[in-house]
């Protein structure tokens, strides 16, 4: 069984960085998603897409991997990169020689 495991980068439905910290583990998908004749919903034929487990550390989600003899692929974290802007610099004079160069 092939499972994938990775740190969950945040909603965008969010400003605070909360459920970001641990790391997921959920399975491949054997088969493809299609959508429903009737209601048009998207739908698969595998119901482990459902499942995904929570871990605090990629070490353990590795190790519970390896106990059960999957295969994984650990995709690696995307580090959130922060940009210091001071409030001053919206009401900065810029004079407008300079500004068109």
């Amino acid at each position: 069984m092939e499972v994938r495991i990775y740190r969950p980068a945040k909603s965008a439905m969010q400003s605070g960085r909360a459920k970001t910290q641990s790391w997921v583990l959920e399975y491949e998908l054997k088969s493809q998603r299609a959508p429903e004749n009737l209601m048009g919903w998207t739908s698969s034929k595998d119901a482990l897409g459902q499942v995904k487990l929570n871990f605090s550390s990629m070490e353990k989600a590795v190790e519970f991997a390896n106990c059960k003899g999957w295969t994984y692929t650990v995709l690696p974290a995307q580090e959130r990169k922060v940009t210091p802007r001071n409030y001053v610099d919206n009401f900065k004079y810029i004079p407008p020689e300079e500004a068109s160069a």
